[in-house]
C-alpha cells in the first residue's frame, strides 16, 4: 500500500512558478554537466520508506492549499559537510496538479493517507482547468 507526504512550498507563489524553478534547477545542471536529478533536501528521514516509493508522492501546498503533487521516485538519507544528517527526496520534474485543498502551515513534512490526499485534477494537461480562485471558491462553498 503506497503512502504520501504533505510539505509546505515555501517561497513559491503558485505551481507555474515552482514549474520554472524545477525547469531552471534542472538545465542549471545540465549546463555543469551535473547529474540530472530533481530532489528535496530535507532534515528528517522518512521511516516509512517502502510505503513511500511503492507510488507515493509529495503533496505541495501552496499558499494556503494543496495544489500538486510529485512522484517519490528514491529516498536517500546522508550526512552534510558539517557533519548533519539530512535526506534527499528525489523526485519525478514532472508536477501533477490536483483539486485544491485548504491546509495550515507547518514545519517539515507529514505522512499523508492516501486516502485524505486530494484528487488529480481531471484536464489539467488540455488547459481546460478552471483558475485558482475559482476552485478555491467553489471549494469552499462545497460545489467541487
Amino acid at each position: 500500500m503506497s503512502l504520501h507526504l504533505i510539505k509546505l512550498c515555501v517561497g513559491v507563489e503558485s505551481v507555474e512558478d515552482l514549474e520554472g524553478w524545477i525547469a531552471l534547477k534542472l538545465e542549471e545542471k545540465r549546463r555543469s554537466g551535473l547529474a540530472i536529478d530533481h530532489f528535496h533536501t530535507t532534515r528528517m528521514v522518512p521511516k516509512r520508506v517502502e510505503e513511500l516509493l511503492s507510488g507515493g508522492s509529495i503533496y505541495w501546498i501552496i499558499k494556503g492549499g494543496v495544489q500538486c503533487r510529485q512522484r517519490l521516485l528514491d529516498i536517500q538519507p546522508f550526512t552534510d559537510a558539517e557533519g548533519i544528517g539530512r535526506c534527499r527526496l528525489i523526485l519525478e520534474p514532472e508536477i501533477i496538479r490536483t483539486e485544491w485543498q485548504p491546509r495550515r502551515p507547518f514545519q517539515g513534512w507529514r505522512y499523508l493517507d492516501p486516502k485524505d490526499a486530494p484528487e488529480d485534477l481531471a484536464g489539467a494537461e488540455s488547459g481546460d482547468e478552471l483558475p485558482l480562485e475559482l476552485r478555491r471558491e467553489l471549494t469552499e462553498l462545497g460545489l467541487l
